[in-house]
């Protein structure tokens, strides 16, 4: 009997029970769709790993940092003639950018400086995460901006800033305290066209806030006080040259950010703290500043992703911290293992359910068919064949299950993507993410299970007796 024969005949079948074979495929869509979902939504958070890591140099990229006894304070000794001496510390300095540079298999090493800042506009003040770069690394990050945005021009006379997309839920009214994330209102500030008044010194700015009193006033019965304030910092006028493409909703690695030119936000921190130790830098323990400018990490890019860990081991043995996206790759591809396995087991829990339906299915068809059976091996049809037809019965079973859990599965993670997706759960693109791949194997693992299942009501059907089966009503 040709392929075409059984085929035809396994459909004719199917046809004839349409109500048994519409739930039995039913019960497929459902397993094939949860196994989908489930799975992409791991997929979907290991897509938006690789894009932010993208966003952060690639996969050749390093982070290295300084070591200290206790935390960003020197330590310090008294030398013999009574002076403190300075103890060996590991800080970021120019010097030591320069000595990563012309390390073996470094393409490209540039400091970064981090400093937290504050910006009024209005009624309003916002907290700033404020990172200096060279041009060179913010073109190597890869920032995506609104149309007409710019990189920051390290020869502009002001502090130029490129704002990330959400950095404006950081805003709130000075005078209630309430920002978006309490009204679920964005501030009435634009950043592309707004100046902003930039406060480089905290302590100062809020120290100016309270007024503190000096004591008794001069003459009269000396009841009085003199009230007064602390020197209020300065402020910076700056503006925006860009911002980071993307609403409110659309979260990637640099929408809490505001980048800047590291020369010239060295340059406004060193006048703003000028005789001062600037916040963030290593100081003696009277507070005088450290004698060397000290960066908070360096950007350094290897000239091959094979090279990252021996370069990384070579960073270390010179005494720095060292963090690689490689390590910090592998490190989340085993939580995303862990993940997906999770998921895909719940899935597999539905699809397993639906097997037994499909084995129920095809031991019923066999007993409503035995007389058809019966009659077939008395002209001649071999067992094989009988075997096949079924097989292809409960494949066929599987195939269609497959092919509408898949298109199930595409309209639920569209749904998924809508209503939860970007922000509400911290990651950027598509929180449900289904490849080709993922397709494929669906299907074709649908039609495996549906031919397991009906496996043993085939072999059933070719033990059975001729003329018994003839002669069964």
């Amino acid at each position: 009997m040709r392929w075409s024969d059984l085929l035809r005949m396994s459909i004719s079948s199917l046809r004839r029970r349409k109500l048994r074979t519409f739930l039995t495929v039913l019960g497929v869509v459902i397993g094939t769709a949860s196994i989908v979902v489930m799975i992409s939504l791991g997929l979907g958070l290991q897509q938006s790993m690789y894009e932010e890591v993208e966003q952060n140099g690639g996969t050749t990229s390093l982070t290295v940092t300084g070591k200290t006894g206790d935390g960003m304070m020197m330590s310090y000794s008294y030398g013999t003639d009574g002076n403190m001496e300075e103890e060996s510390q590991k800080y970021i300095t120019d010097e030591v950018v320069e000595e990563l540079k012309g390390l073996k298999h470094v393409k490209s090493a540039n400091p970064v400086l981090n400093v937290s800042a504050l910006a009024l506009k209005g009624r309003y003040i916002g907290y700033l995460d404020l990172y200096g770069m060279t041009p060179e690394e913010l073109e190597a990050r890869n920032i995506e901006l609104e149309p007409g945005g710019r990189l920051p021009d390290p020869d502009s006379a002001e502090l130029e800033l490129v704002f990330g997309n959400a950095v404006l839920t950081n805003f709130y009214e000075e005078s209630t305290g309430r920002g978006y994330w309490e009204t679920g209102e964005m501030p009435d500030i634009d950043l592309k066209t707004d100046q902003l008044f930039l406060i480089l010194d905290q302590d100062a700015y809020y120290s100016a806030q309270e007024p503190v009193s000096s004591g008794p006033t001069e003459g009269g019965d000396g009841s009085g006080t003199e009230v007064s304030s602390p020197k209020a910092p300065k402020k910076y006028v700056v503006h925006a040259c860009g911002v980071v493409a993307g609403g409110m909703e659309a979260y990637n690695a640099n929408s809490y950010y505001v980048f800047c030119d590291i020369d010239k936000l060295r340059s406004f921190l060193q006048k703003e703290f000028r005789g001062r130790a600037i916040p963030g830098q290593p100081a003696t323990r009277s507070g005088k500043p450290y004698s060397q400018f000290v960066y908070s990490s360096a950007s350094v890019q290897a000239d091959d992703m094979e090279n990252v860990e021996e370069l990384a081991n070579t960073i270390r043995s010179m005494g720095y911290n060292v963090s690689t996206n490689i390590e910090y790759i592998n490190s989340m591809k085993k939580q995303f293992a862990m993940v997906q396995g999770v998921l895909g087991g719940i899935g597999a829990v539905s699809l397993f359910v639906a097997a037994i339906g499909i084995a129920n299915t095809m031991m019923m068809s066999i007993y409503e068919r035995t007389k058809e059976i019966g009659v077939m091996k008395v002209i001649g049809c071999s067992l094989r064949n009988i075997r096949e037809m079924f097989l292809l019965e409960a494949g066929f079973i599987g195939f269609m299950g497959g092919v509408a859990g898949n298109i199930l599965s595409f309209i639920m993670s569209a749904v998924i993507n809508i209503l939860v997706s970007g922000e509400s759960m911290g990651v950027g693109g598509s929180l449900s993410y289904i490849p080709l791949w993922l397709v494929l194997t669906s299907m074709g693992f649908a039609v495996l299970v549906g031919m397991a299942a009906g496996y043993f009501p085939a072999l059933r059907a070719m033990k059975l007796s001729p003329l018994a089966a003839i002669r069964n009503e």
